[in-house]
């Protein structure tokens, strides 16, 4: 397991800060008030180890498939429904939704190689990211990835708690399938838009793996 550079800044600011209140909390308390400033201790290495945990970077044996659909990001399948897609094709597509959790790995992979056509990165809310409007109102970076099996479009959302959306997937990279493309900060939501004709080989409810579970087969 290594940590994801984007936890360096956030992992050390957390240790001075962590540092420095238990410091002045020892200095500050008397023996009487000993256990106040044990159980900040405890607390505050918690809250470390949390934030540790959620920049992890595990050592994953991946899929590579050409005519498979790779989970992009870890956590739970929330909705699996054909819509209308109105930000990049205009048609109707399979939306796959995966919902992260706070203890989920954030960083995300292609799930198909192919060449970033479309990249784009909309402003917006901040709602619980299993709301059903999350998708089209929160704030949210596309990319569009083509191969000859087709386009599919893949979305990162922020959730309540996530601030932050890093997006690698620069228009014109060709990405490899489980490659990294980005990282969404502090819980949130990955959404694939797949062809009609796409053959769905997860659940709802179902628990995925980035880079490992299948979601899809294109016919």
């Amino acid at each position: 397991m290594t940590i994801h550079r984007e936890g360096y800044k956030i992992i050390a600011v957390s240790i001075l800060i962590f540092a420095a209140i238990n410091m002045l909390s020892f200095y500050f308390f008397n023996d009487d008030m000993r256990w106040l400033a044990l159980l900040i201790l405890i607390a505050g290495i918690g809250l470390l180890i949390f934030i540790v945990l959620f920049f992890r970077v595990p050592n994953r044996n991946l899929t590579f498939e050409e005519n498979k659909i790779i989970a992009p990001a870890d956590g739970k399948v929330v909705v699996i429904e054909e819509i209308i897609e109105t930000e990049f094709f205009n048609d109707r597509r399979v939306q796959l939704s995966i919902f992260m959790s706070p203890v989920n790995v954030h960083l995300n992979r292609a799930p198909v190689s192919g060449t970033v056509v479309y990249n784009n990165y909309y402003k917006g809310k901040y709602l619980v990211a299993w709301h059903p409007k999350s998708s089209t109102l929160n704030e949210r970076h596309s990319i569009v990835l083509e191969n000859s099996n087709g386009l599919i479009l893949v979305k990162q959302i922020a959730g309540a708690l996530a601030k932050r959306i890093c997006n690698y997937a620069l228009p014109g990279r060709n990405l490899k399938q489980g490659e990294e493309f980005g990282f969404i900060k502090f819980g949130s939501r990955v959404d694939v838009l797949l062809p009609l004709d796409a053959k769905i080989e997860v659940k709802l409810g179902q628990m995925v793996k980035c880079g490992i579970t299948v979601l899809a087969s294109f016919n």
